[in-house]
């Protein structure tokens, strides 16, 4: 229970500077007490409700224009990477290495995913690309592009946190704008999330879920507070070290 907590607490900290991370490093650490079909739905149960904690903290300053620009598309590219994460499920993996008594699978979404993370990376390190940034009229592809990832992987919050890094948005826009988003397509996802809880309600542990639900609240005060420290510039960087770091996950089969 106590390393549920850290997690969740740690990782919400690092979502509301960030914009992502809290579903894909607490739903391994559930699924170490649990199976593997009962964390997704406590993790969906508290990504979910921290969504909408965060909401309640900063969703007055989002950029609505990005919201319905990105966030729309996001909606329904969801859908489809869903449908598509059916048809390269099916597709043996391109590598599988052993780490320990684990076999890690390298597969084509996620070769392709932690490619365009890299991209992102170039885009903030590179000196000549700093400077670039996506108009509005790159926000529906944005929106496609990180709802077709989350389909596929359930790692929509990279990708867009890429996109809206470079949208010109001041730091606080970016952060609400984020959350929104991520509230909508958390709203989309319930229906799965639901009948997941349905199933499993009587065998998960209530407790576990409520500390986990709790902490994460406590993680996003203390994001809240931390971001009130950073410039955007310093979003941006500490974007740019967690896409890197998700993105030799997914190359390596690791997430």
């Amino acid at each position: 229970m106590l390393v549920v907590g850290l997690v969740a607490f740690v990782a919400s900290a690092l979502t509301f500077v960030s914009g992502f991370g809290l579903g894909t490093l607490l739903m391994p650490v559930f699924a170490v007490f649990m199976p593997v079909e009962r964390a997704v739905a406590a993790t969906g149960v508290v990504h979910f409700l921290n969504s909408v904690f965060k909401f309640g903290l900063v969703g007055r300053r989002a950029h609505w224009p990005t919201v319905w620009r990105f966030g729309v598309p996001a909606l329904f590219a969801s859908f489809v990477g869903a449908w598509w994460l059916l048809r390269l499920a099916a597709q043996p993996p391109l590598l599988t290495w052993a780490l320990g008594s684990r076999l890690l699978h390298v597969t084509t979404a996620k070769l392709l995913i932690g490619a365009l993370l890299l991209v992102f990376v170039l885009v903030e390190w590179v000196p000549r690309w700093k400077r670039l940034t996506f108009s509005p009229s790159y926000m529906p592809l944005g929106g496609l592009l990180s709802g077709l990832a989350g389909g596929v992987s359930g790692m929509q919050g990279a990708l867009r946190s890429g996109f809206l890094a470079r949208a010109g948005l001041s730091r606080d826009a970016f952060v609400a704008t984020g959350v929104v988003i991520a509230c909508l397509i958390d709203i989309s996802r319930l229906g799965v999330y639901s009948r997941m809880f349905a199933v499993h309600q009587a065998s998960l542990d209530i407790g576990l879920l409520v500390v986990a639900v709790l902490c994460a609240f406590a993680g996003a005060l203390v994001g809240r507070r931390f971001l009130e420290h950073l410039t955007m510039d310093a979003v941006r960087h500490v974007i740019a070290v967690l896409l890197l770091l998700m993105a030799v996950g997914l190359v390596g089969g690791l997430l």
